[in-house]
């Protein structure tokens, strides 16, 4: 397939096969991938229930690390199908991946791709090493949910307001509430079909968006005081980061979820192309979210580091000190310029 291509009518027709033709008693084990967000996690509730609504009845959802769900998605239709990594089918007859680009976001789960009579992903970063027997991978989709929506009508399988409500998560957390580049009229259109479901946007949105500990709001405001600005970096484009230590959290008594919103505060910066926050998850491990306003491509940067993700916004686990890290992207920065021209 070429680089770049969605998926062929072959490879729709594969995964919709197997589905299709799971045994009446098939065992079918969702995952996403670790430190799942909205689109990971709601991509693979709505599948969920639309298998349950297609009478799969030994069905089960996870994903790696702790099994503790973000505060803004306890909400979510369908949680009632997650069960801890240790209580993932050992052998499924399928196995279903979301939001993953690469194996190594499944985390101890990764032995699943073997053990299953097929793995199935689903997922739309470019950076996708197209590591399952079925591969749904289309770069050109705003997010996972959207490949999630055709497959689910492709298998006839009706949206209701619970399927409605995980994509319409998935699909707005992606596109930063409809702001971001992959914001396209077809974008709008999904989100049309979700809401003629009857799902409620307000309400969603504020549980999402917009409700956050005082806590978290605290610790907001320590992090971005602590944030530096480099406007030679990137070749003049300019680069703004920050970074927030395990020691912050416990501090403020938050979760790690919290400092996923933290990007947004951060990439409004005017002098800086590129923004990053640096998020310690160990001793000397760090979860690193890049995000771009066009004139640098941080899917490169990220793939360079192990990680991956798009041209506007991707991702990579950094190890060392903070200093290490910051400056190991640094590096990579002035490879990963855009060269005029379309996107």
């Amino acid at each position: 397939m070429p680089p770049g291509a969605g998926p062929t009518e072959v490879e729709w027709a594969a995964a919709v096969a197997a589905v299709r033709d799971l045994p009446p008693d098939g065992r079918v084990q969702l995952i996403c991938h670790v430190n799942p967000d909205g689109d990971a996690l709601g991509s693979m509730l709505a599948f969920g229930l639309g298998l349950r609504h297609r009478g799969v009845r030994q069905l089960r959802a996870t994903f790696p690390g702790p099994p503790e769900v973000p505060e803004p998605f306890r909400g979510l239709p369908g949680l009632d199908l997650l069960v801890p990594a240790t209580e993932a089918y050992p052998d499924p007859d399928l196995v279903v991946c979301f939001d993953a680009a690469s194996e190594s976001r499944l985390g101890e789960l990764v032995d699943r791709l073997e053990t299953a009579g097929t793995a199935l992903v689903l997922d739309h970063h470019a950076s996708n090493t197209r590591f399952g027997g079925v591969n749904l991978v289309d770069p050109h989709a705003a997010a996972t949910s959207v490949v999630v929506e055709e497959l689910l009508a492709r298998l006839g399988v009706p949206l209701d307001a619970g399927i409605a409500e995980c994509l319409y998560v998935a699909l707005s957390t992606d596109t930063g509430s409809f702001r971001f580049e992959a914001t396209t009229p077809a974008v709008h259109a999904m989100a049309a079909r979700l809401l003629a479901t009857g799902i409620r946007p307000g309400d969603i949105s504020r549980r999402i968006f917009d409700t956050r500990p005082f806590g978290a709001v605290r610790l907001f405001g320590e992090v971005l005081g602590r944030a530096r600005l480099e406007p030679a970096a990137a070749g003049g484009h300019g680069l703004v980061w920050t970074y927030a230590t395990l020691d912050d959290l416990t501090r403020h008594d938050q979760r790690p979820y919290v400092l996923e919103a933290l990007i947004d505060s951060v990439r409004c910066t005017a002098e800086a192309d590129v923004s990053c926050v640096v998020k310690q998850t160990g001793p000397d491990g760090w979860a690193v979210s890049m995000r771009s306003k066009g004139a640098v491509d941080v899917s490169r940067v990220a793939v360079a580091l192990g990680g991956g993700g798009h041209r506007f916004a991707a991702g990579f686990t950094g190890h060392g000190t903070v200093e290490e890290v910051v400056g190991s992207i640094r590096a990579e920065l002035g490879a990963a310029l855009v060269t005029p021209g379309p996107a």
